[in-house]
C-alpha cells in the first residue's frame, strides 16, 4: 500500500509497532524523501505533525496464529487503535479507511458472501478475539461517521496473498509453500474439502485505493470470487514448485469456515474494480520471493 500511494505521488507516513510485522518490508523505502516511517503501537493516541489528507488503518494480527498467541492486543486494536485512527482523522478533517475483514461473516451459511449478510459468527470461541475486534471497529466506524461526519470507507478483504509475507505466518499460502520448497509433507486441516479463494496483493491495493476515494460509506468486499477447494491449492502450489510431497491431514480447528467466497458485484459496480492478476501467475511470483530463503 504505501508502495502505490507513493507511486500516486503521496507522501507517506507508515506507522507500525512491528508485532507481526518486520522492518524490512518497507527497507527499500528507507530514505525515500515522501516516506516516513513511524514505530508506534496505536493502543496508544499518536500526534502526526502537518495535514493529513487521509488515515488508512490497516493494523491488526490477521493470522490464526498470530491472533491466537496476541488475543488481547488484536481485541485492543481493533478497538482502542480504531478509536484512536478515528479521532486522528477527524482532528485533521481527513477521510478514514478501516480494512475489516471477511471474517465478520464467520463460517457462513451464505454463499457466495455479500455484505448485506450478517454473519455467521462464535462470539466467544478461539477465533473471536479476531472476527470481534474487527466487527467492533466496523461498527466504530460507521458511528463516526453518523457523528462526525467523517468520511469512512470500510473494506471486508477475503484472503490475500504475495511477496513479503512470513513464511511461518500460518496461513496456507506461506505454509503450502515453505513445506513444497522444503520437500515437507504438505499439512493440510481436515479433509481439504473446505474452499478459500485468493487475490494476489496488487490487486487489493488497487480495490482499496479505489475504495478511499469513493463515497461508499457501508462494507464493501474485496477478493477474488474463484473458489477452489484446499486440496486442489495445495496441488496447484505443489506443481509450480515442481515438487510431490505426501500429504498429511490434522484436525480441523474450532470454528475454521468451511466455505469462503466474496460477492464482489458491489466493488464491480461502485468501484469499477476486480482481481486482474491470474492465480498462477500470483503464486509464481509469490513462490519465486521465497526461493532465496531455501
Amino acid at each position: 500500500m504505501c508502495d502505490r500511494l507513493l507511486a500516486e505521488g503521496h507522501d507517506v507516513v507508515g506507522v507500525d509497532n512491528f508485532l507481526t510485522g518486520s522492518e524490512k518490508n518497507v527497507a527499500h523505502l528507507a530514505g525515500h524523501p515522501q516516506f516516513q516511517l513511524i514505530r508506534h503501537d496505536i493502543t496508544a493516541p499518536l500526534a502526526v505533525e502537518g495535514a493529513l489528507d487521509g488515515v488508512l488503518n490497516m493494523a491488526s494480527p490477521a493470522s490464526p496464529k498470530d491472533y491466537l498467541v496476541h488475543s488481547i492486543a488484536t481485541l485492543d486494536v481493533g478497538s482502542a487503535g480504531t478509536r484512536n485512527m478515528l479521532e486522528l482523522a477527524r482532528a485533521k478533517g481527513a477521510r478514514f479507511l478501516l480494512t475489516s475483514t471477511s471474517e465478520c461473516y464467520g463460517d457462513p451459511l451464505e454463499h457466495p458472501q455479500s455484505e448485506t449478510y450478517w454473519g455467521h459468527v462464535n462470539p466467544v470461541g478461539p477465533r473471536s478475539c479476531y472476527d470481534e475486534s474487527k466487527r467492533f471497529a466496523e461498527a466504530l466506524t460507521m458511528a463516526y461517521h453518523r457523528t462526525h461526519g467523517l468520511r469512512t470507507n470500510i473494506a471486508r478483504i477475503f484472503n490475500t496473498y504475495g511477496p513479503r509475507m512470513k513464511l511461518d505466518d500460518g496461513r496456507v499460502v506461506p505454509s503450502f509453500m515453505g513445506q513444497a520448497l522444503r520437500g515437507e509433507a504438505i499439512t493440510i486441516f481436515g479433509d481439504g474439502s473446505q474452499t478459500r479463494s485468493f487475490c494476489y496483493v496488487s490487486d487489493l491495493v488497487d480495490g482499496l485505493y479505489r475504495l478511499m476515494q469513493s463515497d461508499e460509506r457501508y462494507p464493501v468486499n474485496l477478493g477474488n470470487p474463484n473458489e477452489m477447494t484446499i486440496c486442489e491449492f495445495a496441488g496447484q502450489i505443489c506443481r509450480i514448485a515442481g515438487s510431490r510431497p505426501p500429504v498429511v491431514n490434522r484436525p480441523l480447528p474450532e470454528d475454521d469456515p468451511k466455505q469462503r467466497r466474496p460477492d464482489i458485484s458491489k466493488a464491480r459496480r461502485l468501484l469499477g474494480w476486480e482481481p486482474r492478476v491470474p492465480l498462477e501467475e500470483g503464486l509464481r511470483i509469490t513462490l519465486d520471493s521465497f526461493r532465496p530463503s531455501f
